[in-house]
């Protein structure tokens, strides 16, 4: 999870022990509480035994990254990686680093950034293919997490099954002008995601793609033993928490294919 996202859909949970309220009643002072603003997609009665965070069983996250026009050139399938990205780091940690990679110290404090002449444009395609290792495995993400509680750095914590892992190059209308922007829209889908996994992992897919690579190198960075071999995490403006589901996980939830 990520205190920093945007939700495009997020889950409200009333409790009442009150017998006479009706949920369409519910559903209307929702409605009315901000209208244009936010609406009820749909209102369910549950248990007491009902937990929203505990009872999901998957979550759709989406990272928009603006891609068009960076640095003022044109460049088709090949983008320009903006300096703000940040998503250049030392792959290499030194020994009092790996000494705590057990604990909490190991968390984000320590990133460091490495400037110099680095690969700066990547291809969307190679992104896709790089985060499409993913799917359909439970890994530990340990390593793509930050500020995690040191009792949830190692064992079944720290471990996500990813159902849908995917990037794509699109344009998404500007509200300003009317105008389009070529994006990069990343999208995940687990059955749960750790503190800043989403952005951590958008930004270490665009360092790897961007360096070439092999498909498999996120698979690799599974078994470092420091989180400063992973990027820091990308900016929290693109990211967007899209749904939260309590049903099986069903590949039309997603956006893309």
């Amino acid at each position: 999870m990520d205190v920093m996202d945007k939700n495009i859909g997020s889950l409200l949970c009333l409790d009442t022990w009150r017998k006479d309220v009706k949920i369409e009643d519910v559903k209307a002072a929702l409605d009315k509480a901000a209208p244009g603003k936010i609406r009820v997609v749909s209102l369910t009665k549950v248990s007491r035994e009902f937990h929203p965070n505990f009872s999901a069983k998957w979550r759709h996250y989406l990272y928009i990254f603006p891609i068009d026009d960076v640095l003022g050139e044109k460049q088709g399938g090949q983008i320009w990686i903006d300096d703000s990205t940040n998503v250049h780091q030392q792959n290499e940690c030194d020994k009092s680093d790996v000494d705590k990679s057990n604990v909490n110290e190991i968390n984000n404090e320590n990133d460091k950034l490495v400037h110099g002449n680095k690969p700066t444009k990547f291809e969307v395609g190679k992104v896709n293919r790089l985060l499409g290792q993913l799917e359909g495995k439970l890994l530990s993400y340990k390593m793509f997490a930050r500020d995690t509680k040191a009792s949830r750095n190692i064992g079944p914590p720290t471990e996500c099954f990813v159902f849908h892992a995917r990037a794509i190059e699109t344009s998404i209308p500007c509200a300003k002008d009317g105008s389009h922007m070529k994006t990069m829209c990343i999208e995940l889908v687990a059955n749960r995601f750790l503190r800043k996994m989403v952005r951590v992992l958008v930004a270490t897919a665009i360092r790897e793609a961007a360096a070439g690579a092999d498909d498999d190198a996120l698979l690799k960075l599974m078994d470092a033993t420091c989180r400063r071999a992973t990027a820091p995490p990308a900016p929290p403006d693109g990211l967007c928490l899209v749904d939260v589901g309590y049903t099986d996980y069903d590949i039309r939830h997603c956006l893309i294919p």
